[in-house]
């Protein structure tokens, strides 16, 4: 935890340093990444949630041979 305390530390006096324009640039790339981080998270639910329905159509003896590609 406390590398995490230096690092956001020394990102901060780093955006300090920077025009105001250069700052909402860093603000739209951190929304960007956060918006990614929560798009995975959401997919990964949703298969999450899909697997159980549709394992019946998935495991059956017609599709067996694809189980070992």
């Amino acid at each position: 935890m406390d590398t995490y305390s230096n690092q956001e530390q020394a990102i901060l006096e780093k955006i300090r340093t920077l025009p105001p324009e250069k700052v909402a640039e860093v603000v739209d790339f951190v929304d960007f990444l956060c918006q990614q981080i929560n798009e995975r998270r959401l997919t990964q639910a949703a298969a999450a949630l899909s697997a159980r329905a549709f394992q019946a159509i998935w495991d059956n003896p017609d599709d067996a041979d694809y189980d070992q590609l």
